[in-house]
């Protein structure tokens, strides 16, 4: 039976292991978080202010976690600009005063802060994730406002930077509680994010205006300082618009803190009564279960064994479409249905063809859509774990229905009420990172491994369809190609097809929230669960709460 990925290519190059390319991408993820280098964040310093990761770090709690979301995004993006590593822009959640927030903190070491086009994605998929979850959100703001060479990819749309001020108002409308420290500039445009949110403060020697001193001068003639157009003085004591007047940062994040100390306590959690038991399966044997091959086997009950709770899970429908794990298990001593792709090459009950691991079948594709609408009625979370090659094709599988059951897949998963989390651990390509809560079916978190790969399809299928049509031009152009030129061709396009299918072009580009190390996957996904299934009250008001 021809599949989404059956087929070989004896050039197929060898893929690295998941260890070395985790041990790669998390080096490279430490060169990111240095944000404009050493020189930049000595020049922040000399200002007498802290960096934004050191005000992040000042800010939550000693000993506790940061979920650090978006930092790859705008990976190689904007290298004729001298690069913006994580665009420029910190955002996570952090446990501030025994609270959970959501904090996005502008870093000012990255082109003064400046509002990039993945800056702006960024940010409003912070937000989101704080409505989703109702986490408080805490601005920290140093910014120079938007990075003029780009302001046509900035400025207009209904996904750039207005959606920002847009969904501050409605999220103090919601009742979500926001928090605004201008802690360095606070320029043109984004002068308006600090006081669409509920509380300001404003440290000394920071500004927030509409233009600054020069181009004042240069539009109405006016001579005037910094201090006297926008400082923390004229604000507090002529504007009325800031609530805080600090004298530095360590008084600003401690003022902070003491805020949001006041907000309600956290819910208590759905694992909080029940006792948690380790995986039964260490999470270094993740390494030896997934390989970063897209034909590679393996059994995806190994794989849970080292994520959920005491290596426990109660499978559905076991003998039914085999091709798609369908189950529940605690996560965190949460409660969660899991569907996931079986890697296992197999051969049907009552004989037939084998089916291929990472295909999904059209049984597979009937069970998991009955087993969502199952969760959903139990009001379960659901976990789907994607390493899928595409749908089953070829004639016996249309004979079979597999774009109507397909679509029933689909339907459910986008119909879900309850939480859902996606982690991508090996490939995501075609429909099937769709039907599995690929990121256009809004899961509350979308996390993926350093081997994942994301596209249409497989680069070997990629690039044996693209070849196919630059030779068919080429012959209809009276050209012909001798089989160098043909193996060249094919080299380019592969090579293009991988780049493009690697995790970091993804992330770079804000289709994951996070590249997570494996061995932290059991943490990652707990503290999604436990942030997704407590229930935040929260009463808003019809306005929200504005500047009078």
């Amino acid at each position: 039976m021809p599949t989404a990925e059956s087929g070989t290519d004896h050039r197929r190059p060898v893929e690295p292991d998941l260890r070395e390319v985790t041990a790669r991408l998390l080096a490279e993820a430490e060169r990111i978080r240095e944000g404009g280098g050493a020189e930049a964040i000595a020049r922040q310093h000399a200002k007498g202010r802290k960096t934004a990761r050191e005000r992040i770090a000042a800010l939550t709690d000693v000993d506790s976690s940061f979920l650090e979301l978006g930092l790859w995004a705008g990976y190689q993006l904007y290298e004729e600009w001298g690069g913006a590593p994580g665009a420029g822009v910190i955002t996570g959640v952090g446990q501030v005063a025994d609270r959970r927030v959501m904090i996005i903190a502008n870093d000012a070491t990255v082109k003064a802060g400046a509002f990039f086009p993945m800056t702006i994605k960024k940010v409003l998929r912070a937000q989101t994730i704080a409505a989703r979850n109702r986490l408080p959100l805490i601005y920290l703001v140093d910014s120079s406002g938007v990075f003029l060479p780009m302001q046509d990819e900035v400025f207009p749309d209904d996904d750039d930077f207005g959606r920002i001020f847009r969904n501050n108002a409605v999220l103090s409308a919601q009742g979500v509680p926001q928090f605004a420290a201008i802690m360095g500039n606070c320029v043109a445009g984004g002068a308006y994010l600090p006081v669409l949110c509920d509380t300001v403060l404003m440290t000394e020697g920071s500004g927030l205006y509409l233009a600054g001193p020069a181009l004042v001068k240069a539009a109405i003639g006016q001579d005037i300082t910094h201090e006297e157009l926008g400082g923390a003085g004229m604000h507090a004591a002529i504007s009325g618009t800031v609530d805080y007047h600090e004298p530095d940062d360590d008084s600003c994040l401690a003022r902070l803190r003491r805020l949001v100390s006041l907000l309600p306590p956290d819910p208590k959690g759905a694992a909080e009564s029940v006792p948690v038991d380790p995986p039964a399966r260490s999470a270094d044997d993740l390494f030896s279960i997934v390989r970063t091959d897209s034909s590679a086997q393996y059994d995806v009950r190994d794989l849970l064994a080292a994520l959920v709770d005491g290596g426990r899970f109660d499978e559905y429908r076991a003998d039914y479409g085999k091709s798609l794990f369908c189950g529940f298990a605690r996560l965190g001593g949460i409660p969660v249905g899991i569907v996931a792709n079986q890697r296992l090459r197999f051969r049907p009950e009552g004989g037939g063809p084998y089916q291929f691991g990472g295909v999904i079948y059209a049984d597979s594709a009937d069970k998991a859509a009955r087993f969502v609408l199952d969760c959903n009625q139990a009001r379960i979370p659901l976990l789907f774990i994607q390493d899928v090659n595409g749908f089953d094709v070829g004639r016996d599988a249309e004979r079979s229905g597999i774009i109507r059951r397909g679509a029933k897949l689909v339907n459910a998963v986008s119909n879900s009420v309850v939480p859902k989390l996606t982690l991508i651990v090996g490939h995501s390509f075609g429909a099937g990172h769709y039907a599995l809560c690929g990121k256009a079916f809004d899961p509350h978190f979308l996390f993926a491994w350093p081997g994942a790969r994301y596209a249409v399809m497989g680069a070997q299928q990629a690039a044996r369809t693209m070849l196919d049509v630059q030779v068919a031009t080429l012959k209809r152009q009276g050209k012909q190609v001798d089989d160098r030129e043909l193996n060249a061709i094919a080299d380019d396009l592969r090579a293009r097809y991988d780049r493009e299918t690697d995790i970091r072009y993804a992330a770079a580009r804000g289709w994951v929230d996070a590249i997570i190390d494996p061995l932290k996957t059991r943490e990652v996904l707990a503290l999604a669960l436990d942030l997704a299934t407590r229930q935040r009250e929260t009463v808003g008001f019809p306005v929200g709460v504005f500047q009078v």
